[in-house]
């Protein structure tokens, strides 16, 4: 985990990218962001908000997530070579109260099904956390469609660790700006 007073070059991201493509996850197993019980010592969250109805907001929903979109209007930084893909790895630069953070994380799971999409990335050496995050746009039967966040995830920096209810409200924080990033993008803020 790397802490910055400014926010990190797309160099300086790309590099810890290309430093994380020999890392190995921080956690197992993989998959768990899918799990209804949280394995010993991680916590299990999952958000899902509906932010519109059809095939055509299920595609724009699908192709804002899928081209880091969510992120990016998250306020994220994000380095990645192109669309998430299994094994490819992501460098981001998250804002904190006070500067920034880069993490780094691994795609460990694409979903492209004809009503539902997104992918889910697991965490890395250079991440405060351990542990998986789901990023789901789903068309229901209904036609409402819903994006979901999951996290698998429990501290894994010491800063993380010393102060666990400050980092689960970054944490938290940052969903809510995913949550607030696809609704602004399908409804124009």
């Amino acid at each position: 985990m790397l802490l910055h007073v400014t926010r990190p070059t797309d160099q300086a991201l790309a590099v810890l990218a290309q430093e994380g493509a020999g890392d190995e996850l921080t956690y197992s197993p993989v998959g768990m962001s899918a799990l209804e019980v949280a394995p010993a010592g991680y916590r299990r969250d999952r958000w899902v908000r509906a932010v519109g109805h059809g095939d055509e907001t299920f595609g724009e929903a699908a192709e804002v997530l899928m081209s880091w979109g969510v992120h990016r209007g998250a306020g994220l930084t994000v380095h990645a070579s192109g669309r998430p893909q299994l094994d490819s790895v992501v460098a981001m630069a998250a804002p904190l109260p006070f500067g920034f953070v880069s993490v780094v994380c691994r795609v460990v799971d694409v979903i492209d099904e004809p009503s539902r999409r997104g992918f889910t990335y697991g965490t890395l050496s250079a991440h405060p956390e351990r542990g998986e995050e789901a990023f789901v746009v789903e068309l229901g039967e209904d036609g409402v469609v819903n994006f979901e966040v999951a996290a698998m995830s429990r501290p894994r920096h010491l800063l993380a660790r010393a102060c666990p209810p400050v980092a689960r409200l970054l944490q938290r924080a940052a969903t809510d700006r995913y949550l607030s990033a696809m609704q602004s993008a399908l409804h124009g803020g």
